[in-house]
């Protein structure tokens, strides 16, 4: 192996996995894979190294109006803190600004920073939502995801068709129908 691609302490570890799974991780194909293993996870869980505030990177502007903003189906991969296996889905984000707009790619960046995480759904819905909050300051956030989790469909129940929708709904989506109506009517819609 080339020096930058020693492992470290992660794929030591899981050598021993492979050990004590019955593996011999000397053979070809397994080799690597501790290495790769590493890489990957790390990859992964490259959340917790994310700081929002540098995500953002004060791209933050003058609102010329304060009429909805809609970022939907930002695709996301995460693992479930329960049992490290996948959960993958879109997330939906809408804000009613109140002064101030965010560039739109920030959002999705906002979403990949907290599911490069142990998660759990629920978490991860109302983290998005807190953090533009805090960041925007809005008259309102709304964020719906919908994901399918591994643990629920290669072991436990193997229900392969469940999915699972959480929301967060802070400020004037919480407190004014109105807002929250059009919210999940614009989710909805396909205008492609």
């Amino acid at each position: 192996m080339k020096k930058s691609e020693e492992r470290g302490p992660i794929g030591d570890m899981y050598e021993e996995i492979l050990k004590d799974l019955g593996e011999n991780p000397g053979r070809e194909g397994l080799v690597r894979t501790p290495l790769r293993a590493e890489k990957a996870l790390k990859f992964l869980t490259s959340g917790y190294q994310r700081d929002i505030h540098q995500i953002v990177n004060n791209a933050l502007f003058a609102a010329e109006n304060d009429d909805m903003v809609l970022v939907k189906d930002i695709e996301f991969y995460s693992l479930c803190e329960h049992h490290m296996l996948p959960f993958f889905g879109k997330v939906h984000v809408g804000y009613l600004p109140n002064e101030k707009i965010i560039g739109l790619s920030k959002i999705p960046r906002i979403v990949d920073a907290f599911a490069r995480r142990l998660q759990v759904q629920e978490r991860l819905t109302q983290q998005i939502a807190e953090t533009l909050m805090e960041i925007l300051e809005p008259r309102g956030v709304a964020v719906v995801s919908e994901a399918q989790h591994f643990c629920m469909m290669m072991r436990g129940v193997e229900k392969q068709s469940s999915s699972t929708i959480t929301s967060a709904m802070l400020g004037e989506f919480r407190n004014n129908k109105a807002s929250k109506d059009e919210f999940l009517a614009l989710m909805r819609t396909n205008l492609r």
